[in-house]
């Protein structure tokens, strides 16, 4: 924002007093005048509006000798005070009041310190002031320590003991890794294992190019599925240590997670055995050519096995540093040698490769490998059982979360991206292979075709080789029965046995370390109390040693099995386990439609989780009914123990989500489990009276209520108590039947009481059930309130002043035709019965008709006739409709428009956010929530926060910074820092004939006369008016600002004022809650209880 200090801006006025400036509001150029000529004006609301509120510039003006007042403003950046702001403590030295964008308050603006978890390792966590700080009534003896105040005002709170053990667990020098290093490198590896080499052309010899290429792509699609289903989980919020176990635990609860993350750390510890294996295979291999066996081989493979466990144990315990360096060494040398076999299979094949089946690309070759020929014993699903290991490393990424420098962004990227590229490198793989190769050859350089000889459409025989006897006998080559076929296929044979030792050494380590770290999240969370020995960490970055010795432990005893296909189906009925749950922990989170489910990742969709899920649990059996039996019995054991224990954990997962929109029924097993600021959601008590006479009332709160929150339509009967309780029961039934007939998901509920304030005390205290307890009140303007009796002054402001004492957040809605409808209503319901009586009138003539004949039904229409009896309306015609029949008079046709101004669709537009006082987040929640609704999704969030005027721009930043994190979409955000500046003087004029009725005037009186006054008449005060006159200030100069900035948005929605009670009369409130929202569209005043309803953590 510039300023224009040239001569016919800073004009000569004659402000009250000599060390104020105001601001007034001016053209910047001709040219924007001319621009704002050219828009069309935006709607008028009310009949009278304030004068330059288009205009977007301001200028200042003050006396002659001044101007070192405006410098002194440009420099701090604060707005200027007048006399009446400072108070006996200024906020930079003793105070009792905190500094809000130049204001002394208590109020405290939106900050990120705010929302932290207590145990956040990201920062210290700050508490706001509490709605009792601000609401009670000031102490006048309150001391606090010089500069405390700002401290307190900055976010800078002492830490306290959990802070304390929050510095002591981040620690520094810890290593964090990226996307790239961290999980593209580690998925990739993972992916890649003993599979590529050593098993990827046996499944095309046995299932052919065509089945094979539908096996990879099959795995891929679980896989895939699987990925974008973590990937939302993992951007719900920050993502700690322990993978899969996490996501699944603080999704579905611990239940589930603890069930889980037991069977994925024993999978993961299992799967070093089976790479480990798959290494030793190929060392016994070469040691067979060599003829340097050691004992057979089957004892080989367990002694290489057990030896190469050891040495990846020795690595991983050396730190992650250390085996981070590996990956990236292996890394290296696989991709040297998967390209290395695709160069060889471009290089001419000799005689020696050709009669082991290598004949580089042939076209019958790939023909005859195109179909399947599976051998005795072996099928599709068996042939797809020992495949799908292969592409179970998509969550070693996310395995090691707690290392990563930003999980929410690494695990999405790293994960997809190595599932694309692994997925392509493995289809390349099996058709080069395809066609390359036959499925049998002798491996004789003899066995070549003799003249004459029938090759019956063999695509060896036509290439001159006659490998036949492999139908009668065992061969040793060719896709089915070399498992090293790539090695002989490649540019350098030794290459890919590199390749071989790099792949499946690379896995064996990653889930070497991921089984320690997930089991490790496990022992921390002590869902299991018994295995709390495990959850000790050591060194700079918190490396379980005891993990990866039971790891250890557990991979030995695999390795004696030295049988990779024994192996593999085990596998995979404990990682499709586990990727059931994750997909279906995405469905269920979705499913639950809590405000706290905002994934920053949105290519996902409930219904493929839930399809991924079901996908994983029909292969699990396809492959191994048996396995996938024991697996599934073993976790629901688990289930059932973690439940019945009942761990001290409470996540805010997805079950607590579902259990809250669920029937009563629920409702008992809903009061076990402690809130989560994930899943809060506006519970509303709304004052609607009869819920069908203030419909826009119903309507709005309806918008952000359906489907996620409570609602509860609440009447109060005044009057005696007898005739009062007999009209509300009478009435109970219908008015509930009329909010099911208009689909109206919300409860009505009623109170009899001596007074209305009385009533909705009663109401805030008892409404709700359990979990289900209301947290907000929502309630409609009083349009009336000057021409109201005191009485009903006293218990509106009475209301709000409950609902803060109750810890229940405000929100009041201002419409420009108010709510009340009754008398249309009225109207309507004498329509009703003349309509009723003209019917029973004309069934009684046709009865007539029938009985009596021409001659006696000619009589009654002549009494008829009297009665002015017309033929009746179709029933089909709206309500509304036929009040427009009725004679102006009657009722009030912009009534009863803009009571169903909410149930239409929103145009393309704005809702305004003023979020000026950090409430908790519920004035920015709601707004959210009505964005999402298919009445209100064309209408973009437009956010306004205060601020000093020379950190515009920084706090613009923090603001944008602060909204990312909460995963909440915005289209604009504007920081004002022009709020304490005094309002222009036609505006303040009309504050003040506003209040005129109602003040005291004491200092023109005796000291007698007006303390009588003061007791008879609670009127405005001359002392209190002097006292809060720059919050009066305030309220008139943020209407200012509402006109020029939001007068066209479609909704507007803006921090409710507290009057501090004792402090504020009612007279005064109301008056700045007129002014405050005069002439504009339709408001929505939000004061959340300073209770966090927002979070950025999982």
């Amino acid at each position: 924002m510039s300023l224009n200090n040239s001569s016919n801006v800073f004009l000569d006025s004659t402000p009250s007093n000599t060390n104020r400036f105001q601001v007034n509001v001016i053209n910047e150029s001709h040219e924007s005048s001319a621009a704002m000529n050219d828009n069309a004006d935006p709607p008028h609301y009310e009949e009278t509006s304030f004068g330059d509120e288009g205009q977007n510039r301001f200028r200042i003006s003050f006396r002659p000798g001044n101007q070192e007042c405006y410098d002194n403003f440009l420099q701090t950046g604060e707005t200027a005070k007048t006399d009446a702001s400072f108070h006996a403590y200024d906020s930079h030295t003793n105070t009792y009041y905190l500094q809000t964008f130049g204001h002394n308050t208590v109020d405290a603006v939106p900050k990120i310190e705010y929302y932290r978890n207590t145990g956040s390792v990201s920062g210290p966590k700050v508490n706001r002031p509490s709605l009792l700080d601000i609401h009670e009534q000031l102490a006048k003896n309150v001391s606090v320590a010089p500069g405390s105040a700002d401290v307190v005002a900055n976010g800078e709170g002492t830490p306290g003991d959990e802070q304390a053990e929050n510095k002591g667990e981040d620690q520094a020098g810890a290593v964090k890794f990226g996307w790239v290093k961290g999980v593209l490198v580690r998925c990739m590896l993972n992916i890649w294992g003993v599979m590529l080499f050593i098993r990827l052309s046996w499944i095309v010899g046995e299932a052919g190019i065509g089945l094979g290429v539908l096996i990879i792509l099959l795995s891929t699609m679980v896989t895939s599925i699987t990925g974008l289903s973590t990937s939302a989980i993992a951007t719900n919020g920050f993502v700690r240590g322990g993978g899969a176990y996490y996501l699944i635990s603080r999704s579905l609860g611990p239940e589930f997670g603890g069930s889980i993350g037991l069977i994925f750390a024993f999978a993961n510890a299992v799967a070093v055995a089976m790479y480990v294996v798959g290494f030793a295979e190929t060392v016994v291999d070469l040691l067979k050519e060599t003829d340097s066996m050691m004992v057979d081989p089957t004892n080989d493979i367990r002694i290489i096995g057990s030896i190469t466990v050891v040495i990846l144990l020795g690595i991983s315990v050396a730190g992650m540093e250390w085996e981070a360096k590996a990956q990236v060494i292996l890394l290296i040398i696989l991709l040297i040698a998967i390209a290395n076999f695709f160069i060889g299979t471009v290089i001419p094949s000799n005689n020696e490769k050709r009669a082991r089946g290598f004949f580089n690309y042939q076209a019958s070759i790939f023909a005859e490998n195109f179909g399947p020929s599976f051998t005795k014993g072996e099928g599709f699903f068996s042939v797809f059982a020992i495949f799908f290991p292969a592409a179970t490393g998509i969550l070693a990424g996310a395995n090691i979360s707690g290392d990563l420098e930003d999980p929410q962004d690494a695990i999405p990227k790293g994960t997809m991206l190595a599932i694309f590229i692994t997925t392509v490198a493995y289809l390349g793989v099996a058709i080069c292979v395809g066609a390359c190769v036959v499925r049998d050859a002798t491996g004789s350089v003899n066995d070549t075709i003799i003249s004459g000889m029938n090759c019956n459409g063999s695509a060896a025989c036509g290439l001159g080789y006659d490998f036949s006897r492999c139908r009668h006998e065992p061969c040793q080559y060719g896709l089915m029965n070399n498992f090293q076929v790539m090695s002989m296929v490649s540019g350098f044979g030794p290459l890919i046995t590199a390749g071989i030792f790099s792949a499946t050494l690379s896995s064996a380590l990653a889930s070497l370390v991921s089984a320690p770290k997930v089991f490790q999240a496990l022992c921390k969370d002590n869902i299991y109390k018994a295995l709390q020995f495990f959850a000790k960490g050591y060194g700079k970055n918190n490396e379980p040693l005891r993990g990866y010795f039971l790891t250890f432990v557990i991979a030995m005893a695999f390795i004696l099995i030295a049988e990779l296909n024994t192996i593999a189906p085990i596998i995979s009925n404990f990682f499709l386990a586990s990727y059931a749950l994750i997909n279906f922990s995405c469905f269920h989170a979705s499913y639950a439609k809590s405000p706290g489910w905002r994934p920053a990742y949105g290519i996902y969709n409930m219904w493929v989780s839930l399809f991924g899920a079901v996908l994983c649990c029909a292969v699990m059996f396809v492959i191994n009914w048996w396995a996938a039996v024991i697996t599934y019995v073993i976790e629901f054991f688990l289930y059932i123990y973690v439940t019945y224990k009942k761990p001290d954990v409470n996540w805010g997962s997805s079950t607590q989500a579902l259990s809250y929109v669920s029937a009563l029924d629920n409702a008992l097993e809903l009061t076990t489990v402690e809130d989560h600021v994930k899943n809060f959601r506006p519970q509303c008590i709304v004052l609607t009276g009869g819920p069908m006479t203030r419909p826009a009332l119903l309507d709005i709160t309806h918008a952000f209520t359906k489907n996620s929150g409570l609602c509860i339509c609440c009447e109060v009967f005044v009057g005696p108590r007898k005739l009062c309780v007999k009209e509300m029961n009478s009435g109970m039934a219908k008015k509930q039947a009329w909010l099911i007939k208009n689909k109206i998901k919300a409860f009505y509920a009623a109170v009899a009481a001596d007074c209305f304030r009385d009533g909705v005390r009663s109401l805030l205290q008892a409404s709700g059930l359990g979990r289900m307890k209301p947290n907000t009140l929502v309630i409609g303007y009083k349009k009336n309130w000057r021409k109201a009796p005191l009485t009903e002054i006293e218990n509106y402001v009475g209301i709000i002043h409950d609902a803060f004492d109750f810890e229940i957040g405000v929100v009041i809605v201002r419409i420009s035709q108010g709510f009340d409808i009754s008398q249309v209503l009225q109207v309507q319901e004498e329509l009703e019965k003349l309509e009723q009586e003209r019917l029973a009138l004309e069934a009684t003539i046709k009865d007539n008709e029938s009985e009596e004949g021409n001659g006696g039904i000619r009589g009654l229409f002549k009494k008829a006739g009297k009665l002015n009896i017309t033929k009746p309306t179709p029933k089909k015609d709206s309500s509304i409709n036929t009040i427009q029949s009725m004679h102006v008079g009657e009722f009030n046709q912009k009534l009863v428009e803009a009571s169903t101004q909410f149930k239409k669709k929103q145009g393309k537009g704005t809702i305004d956010v003023w979020w000026l006082f950090d409430d908790g987040g519920l004035i920015l929640l709601i707004p959210y929530i009505l964005t999402l609704r298919k009445k209100w999704k064309d209408c973009k969030l437009r956010i306004y926060v205060g601020g000093k005027i020379n950190r515009i721009e920084e706090e613009k930043i923090a603001m944008a910074s602060l909204l990312s994190k909460f995963r909440i979409k915005f289209a604009d955000i504007h920081v004002i820092g022009d709020i304490n500046v005094k309002p222009n003087k036609e505006s303040w004029k009309v504050f003040e004939e506003m209040i005129e009725p109602y003040r005291l005037h004491e200092s023109c009186k005796d000291l007698t006369t007006a303390e009588k006054l003061k007791r008879e008449t609670p009127k405005i005060t001359d002392a209190e008016l002097e006292a809060v006159k720059e919050k009066s200030y305030r309220q008139v100069r943020l209407n200012e600002l509402l006109q020029e900035h939001s007068r066209a948005a479609n909704l507007i929605v803006l921090s409710l004022p507290v009057a501090r009670k004792g402090s504020i009369s009612d007279w005064l409130y109301m008056a700045w809650l007129e002014i405050l929202t005069k002439n504009l569209p339709p408001v929505l005043l939000v004061r959340g209880n300073h209770k966090n309803v927002l979070t950025f953590y999982s």
